[in-house]
């Protein structure tokens, strides 16, 4: 794992992607963005490449939030770096979800150059989130226009007009198919 050999340390490289509530203000993306720089150096990680993929929407609600802030992080680091990254992002209210990969085994960390403008931190400035997301889709006619409970309801209340219609329609073909077959003659 995390062995000198003839000088160089050999690191596993991961990359993690948190998301941050979609409502975030840019000083609480910087406290996040400072305190995982810190584990990071704390942990003799070495910092790779940091990337911040703005608001999108989500496959599915997590904690409530239809849409989140991704930030992506590449680094290199040995032992627990990986769990004391993730608990303080778990600690962290601001942080609804985190996922942690593991890219390659062994690197030697020597070797890896890293630009110093890739893992510059930028400050989060993000437009207002229009909490309508779907508006869209649903001026373009890909969305119910009213509520399914409200449009359920109303189904529910005409299926019983029509279940009778039908009903009072069906009767006689019913009425002649139940009664007894007269006898054929030869």
């Amino acid at each position: 794992m995390g062995t000198a050999t003839a000088g160089h340390v050999r690191s596993r490289e991961y990359e993690t992607i948190y998301i941050l509530k979609s409502g975030v203000d840019a000083d609480t993306a910087d406290k996040v963005q400072t305190r995982v720089t810190e584990v990071i150096d704390r942990e003799q990680g070495k910092l790779v490449r940091v990337e911040a993929w703005g608001r999108r929407k989500l496959a599915y609600p997590v904690a409530k939030e239809k849409r989140g802030v991704y930030i992506y992080v590449k680094y290199l680091g040995r032992g627990g770096l990986v769990a004391e990254l993730e608990r303080n992002l778990k600690l962290n209210d601001s942080v609804i979800k985190y996922q942690t990969i593991l890219l390659t085994d062994s690197v030697d960390a020597a070797t890896v150059s890293v630009d110093p403008d890739a893992v510059k931190w930028e400050r989060l400035e993000l437009p207002a989130d229009d909490s309508h997301d779907d508006s869209l889709e649903r001026s373009l006619g890909l969305l119910d226009p009213e509520p399914s409970h409200r449009r359920r309801r109303e189904e529910e209340e005409y299926a019983d007009d029509d279940f009778e219609d039908a009903a009072s329609k069906a009767a006689p073909a019913v009425a002649a198919a139940a009664a007894p077959a007269a006898p054929e003659e030869n």
